[in-house]
């Protein structure tokens, strides 16, 4: 057996020493950290603060996918990624070593199918010789680049995965039981794709960590292979990029993983079934629309510019008018079904912030003309946040008045939140993992408003 392995590998010792770099040559990088957003004393609607300098957070410096000259995502050992290509990539990489391109589909259906035993080794398969998985095993894995350090499971049967990352760090999964700890449905798995978050929503946990990690492809899907292991292929119904991190910051590595998702050989979801969320990287939106039929989500939380630029500062650089002029273009998406033809709008209730019943009725104007349902979602606290959600009268009286406009509009229960596993709690910022200064808190905009015209 070693000298089949050795055979196969002297023909590729040239193309793997070509394709995997010497890292001790690589050049070292100081990295500057983000400099804090300086808030003029502009506040108004028609002169907001200045606008935050993306590029300083480019996931170029954070730990992109690992790939070779060639595109090929590898793991720490230097082995290929399996789970970090499409099927289509997977053929061409198999033509490349000299392998016969229809492999890949039965690779796919032992890495991901409801029917086998979505095998955790090339060692485990049964679907092929023990020659050929002799030969994948020694340049190739199965495994996904991050390995179960914990389960946490509150009272209504909610899960926090905790995972430990190759390379370093700690990222965090949801599972979520649709009726309860022992009740029938679904479960949603919710799965980060970067380790802290660039965006800076002022609400959420996750942003005080800052970006330090871009996630795989075969890491995002190898969330969703550990939930199936765990709960049984047909328990796991949804899967929604809502965990940590904004998924359209690493678009290449989200399209990836949700082709993966959705392909009938791979993971066979639904593209109803699989939701990716944005704060609102307009580009990158436009491009996920022109090249996924996954459902697409918009964390909108504000109706002005004035608040929204506050509370999610990426508001500064793609502003309402901007997401919302996408947005009117691109749905409904007509050739998708009736599921996607429209936008789902995510609605965080921040008491005194957002929930006013001006917002309501802006909220039913931008409805007119983009058809689109809005879910309003409980703001979950966390230590030394300045906000503090809605009461219940308020969300209730304001969903009334979106459903009497005309809009359909539903309100999402918190889940999970006693183990910081709900929405917006993700994350460990007090981890030193490539840690980074805290980003900037935003000061709210009306109350130095209010301060000038004190002083006036």
């Amino acid at each position: 057996m070693h000298r089949v392995a050795a055979s196969f590998a002297r023909p590729l010792a040239s193309h793997i020493a070509r394709d995997v770099p010497n890292r001790a040559c690589r050049p070292t990088h100081r990295r500057r950290a983000p400099p804090h957003v300086v808030v003029g004393r502009a506040t108004s609607a028609d002169n907001p603060p200045p606008v935050p300098e993306l590029a300083l957070y480019s996931t170029h410096s954070v730990g992109a996918a690992a790939d070779d000259a060639d595109g090929v995502p590898r793991l720490d050992d230097g082995r290929v990624a399996l789970k970090g290509m499409r099927r289509s990539e997977l053929s061409d990489w198999l033509e490349r070593v000299g392998e016969k391109r229809n492999r890949a589909d039965g690779l796919f259906r032992e890495m991901y199918s409801r029917e086998a035993s979505l095998a955790k080794s090339a060692l485990d398969s049964d679907g092929f010789g023990e020659k050929f998985l002799t030969r994948l095993n020694a340049i190739a894995s199965f495994e996904g680049g991050l390995e179960l350090e914990s389960v946490r499971e509150a009272t209504d049967g909610t899960k926090k995965l905790t995972y430990k990352l190759a390379g370093g760090g700690v990222v965090e999964s949801v599972l979520i039981p649709a009726n309860g700890k022992d009740g029938p449905g679904r479960t949603t798995v919710c799965v980060s794709s970067q380790l802290g978050c660039a965006m800076n929503c002022q609400f959420c946990y996750t942003a005080k960590m800052g970006l330090r990690k871009n996630l795989t492809a075969a890491q995002i899907v190898e969330q969703v292979v550990q939930a199936r292991r765990m709960l049984g292929s047909d328990a796991v119904s949804n899967v929604v990029f809502m965990g940590m991190g904004e998924p359209l910051h690493n678009v290449d590595e989200v399209l990836r993983a949700v082709d993966v998702l959705l392909d009938n050989k791979g993971l066979a979801f639904s593209r109803n079934k699989v939701t990716v969320s944005t704060s609102g990287l307009v580009p990158q939106m436009e491009r996920f629309l022109s090249e996924s039929e996954a459902s697409l989500a918009v964390s909108l939380n504000a109706t002005t510019d004035y608040i929204r630029n506050w509370i999610m500062p990426i508001n500064r650089k793609y502003n309402l008018e901007s997401l919302l002029g996408l947005l009117r273009r691109e749905f409904p998406r007509k050739t998708l079904g009736r599921h996607q033809r429209q936008v789902f709008f995510e609605y965080i209730m921040l008491e005194g912030v957002n929930d006013t019943d001006e917002d309501a009725e802006r909220l039913i104007e931008i409805a007119r003309d983009l058809p689109c349902k809005i879910n309003l979602i409980y703001f979950n606290t966390h230590e030394g946040s300045e906000f503090r959600c809605s009461d219940q009268e308020r969300i209730q009286a304001f969903r009334q008045k979106i459903v009497d406009g005309g809009v359909m509009c539903t309100i999402r229960q918190s889940r999970g939140d006693e183990e910081m596993s709900a929405c917006g709690q993700l994350g460990k910022p007090e981890d030193d993992f490539n840690a980074k200064p805290m980003p900037p808190r935003m000061k709210d905009p009306r109350t130095r408003v209010q301060t000038r015209a004190q002083r006036m």
